[in-house]
C-alpha cells in the first residue's frame, strides 16, 4: 500500500537507513562521540536553585571532572577539577562548602571563585612565574530558565532548544522548585534513548496508560499532521488530552494552582515538549514541569535523571506528595527504559547491520542527521 501524504506533512517520502548498528556499542566510536558531541555541546548539569550559594559541586562531563561553583555573591562558574600546581584534584566530595577561595588540599594553592590564582601558599615563585597565567581552566557556563549548562569547547556554540529559547517564557521557570527526583541507569546507548523518544509507533503496544491520557497516541503518531490522510483543513481536537484531563497526573487533575500566564493554546495542548540535544528534554504542563537529563556513562549504559518542578505554593499545600504527581510519568519512563534496553540487546546481532525507518520516524531521521553533522565536523564519518 502506497503512502498518500500532503506536501506539508512531516512524514518521510522514503524509508531511509538507520545509523549502523556498531555505532551503538563500539567503545572506540563511543569515545569519538564523547569528544565530538558531548565535549562540544551545552550539557545540562542541574538547577541553579538546587546549588546553594557558597557551594561547589563535583560533576563529570565527557569524561572530564569539573567543579561547578555558586559563590556567596550568586555567581555561577565552572572549572576543570585540577590544580594548576601539579594537577591535584580540587574537590573530592560530591559537594563542598565554597568560601571566598577554592583551595587545593595538597599544597594549599588558592584561587578566587572566578578562577584567578591568589596564593601559592608555601611555594615561593621566581621571576619567571606569572601568577596570571596559572588560573584555573575555565569552562563555559550558561543559565536558561533556571537550568545550568556547561560546555567544554574552547568556543561554545549557541544554545538551541528545538522550540526556541522563548518556548517556555509563559512558565515561571526560574522560580520553580525541585519537588521530586529520580535516577535510573539504562542499559542502552544514549542514541537508543533519543530514538525511542522521537517516535510513537511503539506507543500503542508499550504505553497503555499514556495512550489513555493522549488518545492520538493510540494511532502510533504524536500529532494530527502525522496521519497519512492529514490535510491542513482537517479539524483540530479541542485538547490533546482525554476528556476532563488538563495535565499529566494519574487523574488528569492539576496538582496545584495552574500557571497564570499560559495562552489558551498552551492550556489546551496539555503539554509542551522542548528538546535540547544531546542532554535533556523538558515537558511543561499547566501545573508542573518535568525535566529529563541524559548522561552517557559507557557505550551501552546511560544515566537518566528526572526532576519534577513545582511552584513553591504547590509544594506547601498540606499533605502534598510530589511523588504521587510523578507516578504517572514514571510509569511511562519505566516502560521506555524496558524497550530501550530490549533494543540495545538486539543491536548486538552479527547479522543486523542497519535498520530502516518508517515515514512516521521523521524525527529519528532528523536526529541521525544531527549526529552525523557533528561527527563529520570533527572529522569522523559514519559509513
Amino acid at each position: 500500500m502506497s503512502l498518500h501524504r500532503h506536501p506539508d506533512s512531516p512524514l518521510l517520502d522514503h524509508c531511509p537507513e538507520t545509523l549502523p548498528a556498531w555505532t551503538y556499542h563500539d567503545p572506540g566510536w563511543y569515545a569519538k562521540e564523547q569528544g565530538a558531541i558531548w565535549a562540544r555541546e551545552w550539557i545540562h548539569v542541574g538547577r541553579k536553585n538546587d546549588l546553594a550559594p557558597g557551594t561547589m559541586r563535583r560533576i563529570e562531563v565527557a569524561g572530564q571532572s569539573l567543579i561547578l561553583c555558586h559563590d556567596r555573591e550568586g555567581r555561577i562558574t565552572c572549572f576543570h577539577n585540577t590544580c594548576r600546581h601539579r594537577g591535584a584534584e580540587l574537590c573530592s566530595a560530591d559537594e563542598s562548602p565554597l568560601g571566598k577561595l577554592i583551595t587545593c588540599k595538597y599544597h594549599n594553592w588558592a584561587y578566587a571563585t572566578d578562577g584567578r590564582l591568589v596564593s601559592t601558599a608555601f611555594g615561593t615563585p621566581t621571576a619567571d612565574f606569572r601568577r596570571e597565567d596559572h588560573g584555573l581552566f575555565a569552562v563555559h557556563v550558561r543559565e536558561w530558565n533556571g537550568f545550568l549548562y556547561v560546555c567544554l569547547a574552547p568556543e561554545a556554540p549557541d544554545l538551541v532548544p528545538d522550540m526556541g529559547l522563548s518556548a517556555l517564557e509563559n512558565w515561571p521557570m526560574a522560580t520553580l522548585v525541585t519537588g521530586h527526583r529520580t535516577e535510573k541507569r539504562l542499559k542502552c546507548n544514549w542514541k537508543v534513548f533519543w530514538e525511542n523518544y522521537n517516535e510513537c509507533l511503539h506507543c500503542p503496544g508499550v504505553h497503555p496508560e499514556l495512550c489513555d491520557m493522549v488518545p492520538i497516541y493510540r494511532q502510533g503518531i504524536m500529532a494530527a499532521n502525522e496521519a497519512p490522510d492529514w490535510s491542513p483543513e482537517a479539524p483540530r481536537p479541542a485538547s490533546n488530552l482525554r476528556e476532563g484531563a488538563v495535565t499529566w497526573t494519574a487523574t488528569g487533575k492539576p496538582c496545584g494552582p495552574e500557571f497564570p500566564d499560559l495562552t489558551p493554546e498552551e492550556r489546551a495542548s496539555g503539554y509542551i515538549f522542548v528538546t535540547v540535544y544531546p542532554t535533556m528534554f523538558i515537558v511543561a504542563h499547566v501545573d508542573h514541569v518535568r525535566a529529563v537529563t541524559l548522561a552517557p556513562i559507557g557505550p551501552e549504559e546511560t544515566r537518566l535523571t528526572a526532576q519534577w518542578l513545582f511552584p513553591a505554593e504547590t509544594l506547601a499545600q498540606p499533605g502534598f506528595d510530589p511523588a504521587e504527581v510523578a507516578s504517572f510519568a514514571t510509569i511511562v519512563m519505566n516502560q521506555d527504559a524496558e524497550v530501550a534496553e530490549m533494543n540495545q540487546r538486539g543491536l548486538k546481532s552479527d547479522r543486523f547491520k542497519k535498520g530502516r525507518l518508517m515515514p512516521q520516524e521523521f524525527d529519528i531521521h532528523r536526529f541521525h542527521h544531527w549526529v552525523r553533522a557533528r561527527m563529520e565536523a570533527a572529522g569522523e564519518v559514519i559509513g
